[in-house]
């Protein structure tokens, strides 16, 4: 009961530290920007928005809060050691690399990088006096690698754990230029997540109350102990012409578990084994990008399925809350027939639908090609074309240019909205 008490105290106080960090509060500002720029897209390529920017918000920052919370009581058992001005550092080398690329902004390319220089600094005869003249190269060499790993590592798997659960519903189409010039349609999952992490690690003056359980890295906590408050941040972008939402989440997720699970098992033996420190920084930084480079090559390989086809018209999306919502239509359905109608264009679409302005029957074909009988009755208000959203023709007005973004073109994007070429073109 002792040790609950204990861990309850230093909780409390490192959810203080937490809520004084500014670092939280820039993830926290990063996550409102990026939906910002999300909602501003939709508005812009569909007249109306798919997600909304409170409801996002707040429930990234639970599940960020409930993720960190289940990691820490993971890391409980580890027993890392990080200091404070580690992980300032590393925030401050995160931020200098989403300056280059967004996805920079995950903790593996500063960790990558932090291991990648402390190995470096050891290698050098003069690096004592370096230390010296430079302190932060003595943060740099004071790091414990395999701990940060481990971290890297644990958050992985746990954003593999959110993707799993969430990243569909995250999923926000898309028009895009296909590889022959023509417009098809995409599904982009993106999502960021700001996690609390409260690590046990040992300080001299912290609790010297008993822990009944012995760390994985043997960490000496008996001269005290506290749990350290660290504010870390991950995400996960993806884009697929190819597959449904939850088929891409599923394989990203699958991908992260992977990336964790290596990266676990190598932070663990450079514990044990420091030469193979080396390879772990770099595997936190190589494999990372091997894995993202496979998925857009397994994307290259595939057919893209958002087009319509002589069956019916591709259903891309569908408006929350709208008839087509209520119907159960589904993405990556056909619109077969309407009201007897067989469709093939939006034309025919239209005109179907104007047979009966006050009721319409639907024959939608779902995956596996069964055909679902649906019906409902049309109101002043409903959504057009009953809140469906079609894979895009050749005559879309807009479609997203695909191209790597660095932290200003990013911002600036959000910021002036989709009114510049510097995010859709317009045909």
């Amino acid at each position: 009961m002792d040790v609950l008490i204990q861990l309850l105290d230093r909780l409390l106080q490192a959810v203080g530290q937490l809520f004084a960090n500014p670092f939280y509060y820039i993830g926290i500002l990063f996550i409102v920007l990026h939906y910002r720029k999300q909602i501003q897209m939709e508005r812009k390529l569909f007249h109306t928005r798919l997600h909304s920017l409170l409801n996002e918000t707040w429930r990234t920052v639970l599940w960020g809060w409930l993720g960190g919370i289940s990691a820490s009581v993971l890391m409980l058992f580890v027993g890392v050691n990080i200091q404070a001005g580690t992980v300032i550092l590393l925030w401050v080398l995160s931020i200098i690399l989403v300056m280059m690329r967004v996805r920079f902004f995950c903790l593996a390319y500063a960790v990558g990088i932090l291991g990648i220089a402390q190995v470096i600094l050891s290698w050098l005869p003069n690096a004592a006096s370096l230390q010296e003249a430079v302190p932060v190269l003595g943060i740099v060499v004071g790091a414990d690698i395999p701990s940060l790993l481990v971290i890297v590592a644990v958050l992985h798997l746990l954003e593999g754990t959110l993707v799993g659960f969430q990243g569909a519903r995250m999923a926000t189409p898309l028009f895009l230029e296909g590889r022959r010039g023509k417009i098809i349609g995409g599904q982009q999952l993106q999502g960021f997540w700001p996690v609390p992490l409260f690590l046990l690690v040992p300080m001299t003056g912290g609790s010297i109350q008993g822990l009944p359980w012995e760390t994985l890295f043997g960490s000496n906590l008996a001269s005290g102990w506290i749990l350290l408050a660290f504010p870390a941040m991950i995400g996960f972008t993806e884009l697929t012409i190819s597959k449904l939402p939850r088929k891409q989440a599923r394989f990203s997720a699958s991908l992260l578990y992977l990336y964790g699970i290596i990266l676990l098992v190598t932070a663990i033996a450079a514990h044990f084994w420091p030469p193979i420190l080396l390879v772990g920084a770099v595997l936190s930084i190589a494999l990372h990008e091997v894995l993202i480079r496979y998925n857009q090559w397994m994307e290259d390989k595939l057919v893209p399925f958002y087009v319509h086809s002589q069956r019916g018209l591709m259903v891309l999306s569908v408006v929350p809350n709208s008839p087509a919502h209520e119907l159960g239509i589904q993405t990556g359905e056909l619109i077969h027939k309407v009201n007897g109608h067989k469709i093939k264009t939006k034309t025919d679409l239209h005109v179907a639908m104007g047979l009966n302005s006050a009721f319409c029957r639907l024959e939608v074909l779902n995956e596996q090609d069964e055909v679902r009988f649906l019906q409902r009755a049309i109101y002043s208000g409903d959504h057009h074309q009953l809140g469906i959203i079609l894979a895009p023709d050749q005559d879309a007005l807009y479609f997203l240019e695909q191209r790597p973004l660095h932290l200003f073109s990013y911002l600036r994007s959000k910021l002036t909205g989709l009114l510049s070429n510097d995010s859709t073109k317009s045909m």
